[in-house]
């Protein structure tokens, strides 16, 4: 079954809890803290692989989950990382925000990788914590939970031909002649359910890669019939191949509704180079109309996917136009300009009919990992706090003694220093 589309959730491991112990060894007084930190919690890996071809399994195994993080132990043991898991995905698969719809990836190349959700950070033992002004912490972090959210992975097909015409056109033919993709084909009508990708050899080590696209029909852009559904599949490629049957009632009407549809999908289309092949010469009565067609087109192929008449030809044609397009590619390719660097404030407020909501990934890390059954941990969350300057922005913005102030999950009561 071809699937090329599926959403999942991805969610990081927590990390490891940090270890409040100290250190008991006959004659020795006032051994010290010796609490371990938390290993960190393993992130969730999207890598690109040859080896697949659809999305089938991430429709049915949409969670994934990072594992968590090893706890500190005493005598300065900290714990162990976790171990990222990697999710594969076919090449060509791109990778978006569920929610707005924005691109975090695309994965086309082969172990190419993105981390879908980062895995949290382990807690600081108490060891950590000594001070010359608090020489026995009696309290350790806990571990930052992982990043938690959805994403929506689209596949497109990476070819570098597309095949477009109608349902019947031959294209399934065609593609089985030139390459050693085995798509279903039959002598009675019916249309592809699923592209097929083909590799394409010429001699001298040439190759290109084809791609049949499920027929088009009037009105795929509106949803209408399968095309609409795998258009996407031919947007990287680099030429269209239209191919229309020769026998049909009126090729330019064909013609002008692949071109209606294909504009109605994308503007991307317009820019890629056009070739058409009048497929089924084989046939008198197509033959005979050849002359009378060639007139109304441009790059114009009469071949007979079934003979195999015109289709070395065209294959020449097509990888003339497929290697000027890859010089013109590498040519354009520039380096992406270094990231630029902006001071971000470790925390913003907005005032709620209930007291304020504060904002920010700091300190909303810090109140994540205190452990707010332990009194020396919340006196540590305030001092945090205070020197984060969270309490003079609350007194500028007018905050009342008891008023809530919501950190993520947590509630707080304010109250002036």
């Amino acid at each position: 079954m071809f699937i090329d589309l599926a959403r999942i959730r991805a969610i990081g491991g927590t990390g490891g809890k940090g270890c409040c112990s100290f250190r008991r060894e006959s004659f020795v007084p006032r051994g010290g803290p010796n609490g371990g930190d938390g290993g960190n919690g393993g992130d969730i890996i999207i890598v690109a692989t040859s080896r697949l071809t659809t999305l089938g399994d991430l429709r049915f195994h949409s969670t994934w989950r990072g594992r968590p993080g090893a706890h500190g132990r005493g005598s300065d043991q900290h714990g162990k990382n976790a171990r990222e898991t990697v999710v594969h995905v076919p090449l060509g698969t791109m990778v978006r925000h569920d929610e707005t719809g924005e691109i975090l990836a695309d994965l086309t190349e082969e172990d190419m990788c993105f981390i879908a959700a980062h895995g949290g950070k382990g807690g600081k033992g108490n060891a950590r914590f000594a001070s010359a002004n608090n020489r026995v912490p009696r309290f350790a972090e806990k571990g930052e939970p992982g990043e938690d959210r959805y994403l929506r992975l689209e596949l497109k097909t990476i070819a570098e031909v597309g095949l477009v015409g109608l349902p019947n056109a031959g294209k399934s033919t065609l593609l089985s002649m030139v390459s050693a993709a085995t798509p279903k084909i039959a002598d009675y009508p019916f249309t592809t359910l699923a592209p097929n990708l083909g590799v394409v050899s010429l001699d001298n080590y040439r190759r290109l890669t084809m791609a049949d696209i499920p027929g088009i029909i009037e009105g795929a852009a509106e949803g209408k019939g399968l095309g609409h559904a795998f258009l996407r599949h031919i947007e990287r490629t680099r030429v269209l191949l239209f191919l229309l049957d020769t026998g049909d009632e009126d090729p330019l009407e064909t013609k002008a509704v692949l071109e209606k549809e294909l504009a109605q999908h994308s503007p991307l289309f317009a820019e890629r180079p056009r070739f058409f092949a009048l497929n089924k010469i084989d046939i008198t009565e197509n033959r005979a109309r050849l002359d009378a067609l060639c007139k109304h087109f441009d790059n114009v192929f009469p071949i007979s996917a079934a003979t195999h008449e015109g289709v070395a030809e065209l294959l020449e044609a097509l990888w003339t136009a497929v290697e000027r397009v890859r010089r013109e590619e590498a040519e354009a390719e520039t380096f992406e300009p270094e990231k630029e660097y902006v001071y971000e404030a470790p925390f913003s407020i907005e005032e709620e009919s209930k007291g304020f909501r504060v904002e920010g990934k700091r300190i909303l890390r810090a109140v994540r990992m205190t452990d707010f059954d332990n009194e020396e941990a919340i006196y540590h969350l305030h001092d945090i706090l205070s020197k984060m300057g969270l309490f003079k922005s609350l007194k500028r913005l007018g905050a009342q003694p008891g008023q809530s102030i919501f950190i993520g999950d947590v509630e707080l009561e304010y109250h002036p220093d």
